[in-house]
């Protein structure tokens, strides 16, 4: 009998989760586009699946990592549906799972983070697995990490057993700020006329497209060591039964994007390749995915019940269905729609508070519901608008606050919002022409309203039951930036370090 044991558990597939910090859909050459070079997740794509409709719940750091490694969205989360939280002991992650089950588990770069996660006994928890970080190597430029990824990976490879299956979570830490202004151009060997379009909600100009080659640059720092990862496997002869999931946590960190909740917020790429378990490689899928549905396919591939090993009950479902099948295109029927939102990020609102959003997208349409249209979305301009990182294109864009031809720029992407809003995504990807006043749309985003606070109600959203005020309580993990408004405006001097210091308006706008 223990022998059977052993032989199902060798065949379960390895699991090999490739995580980049702030890159959107759709900038990996799979996609198309032409000045982000990707020829590591480019193969995944091709040797595997190529998914066009993946959606983070919620487009920030910790909460969305918070997400893959639960299940469930981060409304279901407690405190962990917050930016920079005590992350609740109560939900524990498909990596701790499958570390007790006979996995071998560990991780490079950034886990789930940032944040305080800790134990019933007060021990920091392994949220991703034994963490493998020690080989550094010299980055192309000061701003990206010395992390040889790569490296330490095959230092995790040479630390496994024989007799047992890996999970491995690479966690990069690019493409998030800061970058070396002009890397791309002078490291990389790229030219602004490189880029097809500069998003219509920043203005084109060579600041922009500037910062956007350097944010591409750090793209393929990513993918390189993507690469050498599949490379090292194939040479190793464990490619073959090794599911590779290619993703990023949330769009890039750019004005509008970054810790919003619009297409290219919560829209990201997304490419999964295992040789042994996937049928028909090469196919485009077109079903909704979100990262709820991770966990419960890595438990799944693992033959895991996830709930009878201490998770909380899953929201999320398995992607082995869509692995199984030979289909392009919609596979899965009511793979149709998904749902995002968000509560505080970074600080810097009175009170700690923060922006609370709802939405789902279906279809071509996104519906959003801003709760508390009355506050600053990406925060408080005279502390720094600090749910948006510091950038030359920030920068650039807050210079324009006070120019009449060109304050477009600043009000679409720091301006205050109406309480609801309604795009064609399909026809208006950047999100610009809100329809939710048209007549000729009502019926629709009724409809999106209904549907999501009906399935929000479902999952016992806080929010929409009327008790939202918890996120806003939940304290700041960060001691020395917590009530961040009050101090600042009390004349006390904190260091914001992701914003520049002429992010800070001189008084309130309001």
């Amino acid at each position: 009998m223990s022998g059977i044991v052993l032989a199902k558990d060798t065949d379960r597939p390895n699991i090999l989760f490739c995580i980049a910090d702030d890159a959107s859909y759709p900038h990996m050459g799979a996609y198309g586009c032409t000045w982000v070079k990707t020829p590591g997740f480019d193969r995944v794509a091709s040797e595997g699946l190529l998914f066009t409709r993946c959606y983070t719940p919620n487009a920030k750091c910790a909460p969305s990592r918070a997400c893959i490694l639960t299940g469930r969205n981060s409304w279901q989360l407690e405190e962990a549906c917050n930016h920079l939280c005590f992350f609740p002991t109560k939900f524990k992650t498909y990596a701790e799972v499958l570390s007790e089950v006979g996995y071998h588990v560990g991780k490079t770069g950034k886990g789930w983070a940032p944040g305080i996660a800790k134990d019933s006994k007060g021990k920091p928890r392994q949220m991703t697995g034994k963490p493998f970080d020690k080989l550094h190597k010299q980055p192309p430029t000061k701003a990206i990490s010395k992390n040889d990824y790569a490296g330490n990976f095959a230092a995790f490879l040479e630390d496994q057993p024989a007799d047992q299956p890996f999970c491995f979570w690479y966690g990069s830490t690019e493409p998030h700020r800061g970058y070396e202004y002009g890397s791309g151009i002078k490291q990389g060997g790229k030219s602004i006329e490189q880029i097809d379009q500069v998003p219509p909600f920043w203005p084109d100009n060579p600041v922009t497209r500037t910062d956007m080659l350097d944010y591409a640059f750090e793209i393929e720092h990513f993918d390189n060591h993507l690469t050498q990862m599949l490379d090292l496997l194939d040479e190793k002869g464990q490619l073959d039964n090794t599911l590779v999931v290619v993703t990023a946590d949330n769009g890039m960190p750019f004005p509008r994007v970054k810790g919003q909740e619009y297409e290219y917020s919560n829209h990201l790429p997304l490419a999964i390749m295992w040789p042994a378990g996937i049928k028909k490689p090469g196919r485009k899928i077109e079903d909704f995915v979100s990262f709820i549905d991770f966990a419960p396919t890595f438990l799944d591939v693992a033959n895991v019940d996830g709930t009878k090993q201490g998770m909380q009950p899953i929201t999320g479902t398995s992607l082995l269905p869509i692995f199984k099948s030979e289909k392009s295109g919609q596979v899965v029927p009511d793979r149709d729609f998904v749902l995002i939102g968000k509560e505080r990020h970074d600080i810097g609102r009175p009170n700690d508070e923060g922006f609370p959003i709802r939405g789902i997208v279906r279809g071509d349409f996104l519906y959003l519901k801003n709760f508390m249209p009355d506050r600053w979305p990406a925060g408080n301009p005279e502390t720094g608008y600090l749910n948006c990182d510091g950038s030359p294109t920030k920068s650039d864009l807050l210079g324009l606050r006070t120019q009449p031809d060109l304050a477009y720029y600043w009000e679409i992407s720091f301006g205050k919002r109406p309480a609801e809003e309604f795009y064609n995504i399909k026809l208006d990807p950047y999100c610009l022409t809100n329809l939710a006043e048209s007549e000729t749309y009502q019926k629709q985003m009724d409809q999106l309203r209904t549907e999501m606070t009906n399935r929000l109600t479902e999952q016992q959203d806080p929010r929409i039951l009327g008790k939202g005020e918890v996120f806003d309580q939940y304290p700041y993990a960060n001691a020395g930036e917590r009530g961040f408004y009050e101090r600042y405006m009390g004349g006390e001097k904190i260091k914001a370090g992701w914003v520049n210091p002429s992010d800070f308006e001189p008084a309130p706008l309001d």
